[in-house]
């Protein structure tokens, strides 16, 4: 029997409402699991590309993006470009995206290109006897704020979904339809798909509205919001400008702390997910 390669976990950062801090927490939870000890991929399938640009990518040096990986042009491993941050790599996206789904809409596996592309790089690891071929414990995947080809990719790819959701009104606005759609793509593309979490974002204590959106995401959601809140905070909103990580940027500040958090809240989740499946 062939021993299949030990496939990262992946997981899926999407809501298709814009601003909610999905790439904001693609790029910082993916620093705080790298310092903690994972090997770390975030696949930026956003045709703006800030999860590259915040992570010090500069657009002139993505040669080989996401674009190339899913309209079948390069392996996944062409795409990978080394962070500053140790042990996290990223597969850079460009405007280009914007034409993957015209590109590839008559395909039979335009929905599984990611996945394949993810599986591909875990067997070419598996095989490289020298090392040198990136394997990962954990892919990231920033999604684009729509429920598009791209969105569908990541589904399709992911063991779970992150979804980012800020604390301000209509927070819960759109929630629905994002969960529908992971329905849908649970029972027609990928049966293993589930929530891992609902993480609150740009949480301000001393306003009154992002108490009550706590309070209500938490009466609705229950156990499946994190406890970890990412507070709004100003170190985090600079640190892309400078293309660093805000832990990088400034490792003290709340925001550094609060993903540093939430990445031992994902760690000690996947613990009990594991011992579960094992029971």
């Amino acid at each position: 029997m062939t021993t299949l390669p030990d496939q990262p976990r992946v997981l899926a950062l999407a809501n298709q409402k814009g601003g909610v801090g999905k790439t904001t927490t693609a790029i910082n939870l993916g620093t705080a699991l790298a310092a903690i000890g994972e090997e770390v991929l975030i696949v930026d399938l956003d045709p703006q590309g800030n999860a590259s640009t915040g992570l010090g990518i500069d657009r002139r040096s993505r040669s080989v993006s996401t674009y190339d990986v899913l309209v079948g042009d390069a392996a996944l491993g062409e795409a990978l470009v080394e962070t500053v941050v140790p042990r996290l790599t990223v597969a850079p996206s460009t405007l280009d995206n914007l034409g993957v789904e015209l590109e590839i809409a008559h395909e039979t596996d335009r929905a599984y290109r990611l996945r394949n592309a993810i599986a591909r790089q875990a067997e070419l690891a598996a095989k490289d006897p020298t090392g040198k071929t990136k394997r990962f414990t954990y892919v990231l995947v920033d999604c684009p704020p729509s429920l598009n080809l791209l969105t569908i990719n990541a589904m399709s790819a992911a063991h779970s979904i992150l979804v980012p959701l800020q604390c301000e009104f209509f927070a819960l606005e759109g929630l629905s339809q994002l969960l529908q759609t992971v329905e849908q793509v649970k029972r027609t593309l990928n049966p293993r798909l589930t929530i891992h979490g609902i993480v609150l974002t740009m949480f301000d204590a001393r306003n009154n509205l992002s108490n009550q959106v706590v309070q209500d995401v938490r009466s609705t959601m229950g156990d499946t919001v994190y406890d970890t809140i990412i507070p709004r905070n100003v170190r985090v909103s600079e640190a892309p400008s400078y293309g660093k990580p805000a832990l990088l940027y400034d490792l003290k500040c709340s925001g550094s702390q609060a993903y540093l958090k939430l990445a031992s809240e994902i760690i000690q989740r996947e613990r009990r997910l594991k011992a579960a499946a094992a029971a």
